[in-house]
């Protein structure tokens, strides 16, 4: 199994953020993790990363994971092309001490190619649309060619083309079997994962969309924010998707 956390407790020196965590992962499996903002999500995710120290429980993890961060939280000020970021994917493997080689560069315009942005490889960075700059974010990650693949509301911010290539993207990285956690506020999106772990500074529930996006659950893990549509499931107010 890629992934494994048992009864996981974190905090940043201060108060417990999260706890009684408790999920697994397994290969070709897509799990919407859905919560508020400050819920624990991004907590959930460093200590996944090996950033913050567990306060308690346990983790079992591959030696590596790769990440895809909100692309709004992306220096964009950095003078350098999507293909220097595609091949900042392959610090993980490479020595510290060797350049990066001709290998390299192959498995990073090939990366590129599978986010659709071949042809933008030379391009800033800094000047793509936020569509464009996930994609090479989702490139970088796949360099790292790991088994586990966390993506911080990769979603948010993006056009619809983009979307849609990112969805189809993660459907096929699934299908070769990897695990892939995606950090969200899209209810519908959640629904077509395999499954969901929702979060609000502990966790609230585990499992497959039907048995778990429930409007108990979804009232707990979302607290007065709900609001409701006339024949509609529940849905989340506007701000959140």
């Amino acid at each position: 199994m890629p992934l494994s956390v048992q009864d996981l407790a974190a905090s940043y020196g201060g108060p417990v953020v999260l706890s009684g965590v408790t999920f697994d992962a397994e290969q070709g499996e897509r799990i919407g993790v859905l919560g508020p903002n400050g819920g624990g999500k991004s907590t959930l995710f460093r200590v996944l990363l090996g950033e913050l120290r567990p306060l308690r429980g346990s983790v079992r993890r591959p030696p590596r994971l790769g990440f895809v961060p909100q692309t709004e939280r992306s220096r964009l000020d950095y003078p350098v092309s999507a293909l220097d970021v595609a091949l900042m994917g392959t610090l993980s493997r490479v020595p510290w001490w060797r350049p990066v080689g001709r290998a390299e560069r192959r498995v990073a315009l090939a990366a590129l190619e599978r986010v659709g942005l071949a042809a933008l490889a030379g391009e800033q960075f800094g000047e793509l649309s936020g569509g464009q700059r996930q994609r090479v974010l989702v490139a970088r990650a796949l360099v790292q060619d790991a088994p586990v693949l966390l993506l911080d509301e990769p979603f948010s911010g993006v056009d619809q083309t983009s979307a849609e290539l990112l969805e189809r993207l993660l459907d096929d990285l699934a299908g070769e079997g990897r695990a892939i956690l995606v950090a969200t506020h899209d209810l519908e999106q959640a629904r077509r994962f395999n499954r969901v772990l929702c979060l609000n500074r502990r966790q609230i529930a585990f499992g497959p969309p039907a048995e778990t996006l429930t409007r108990p659950v979804l009232e707990a893990t979302y607290g007065g924010e709900i609001v409701t549509l006339p024949g509609e499931a529940a849905l989340l107010p506007p701000h959140h998707h």
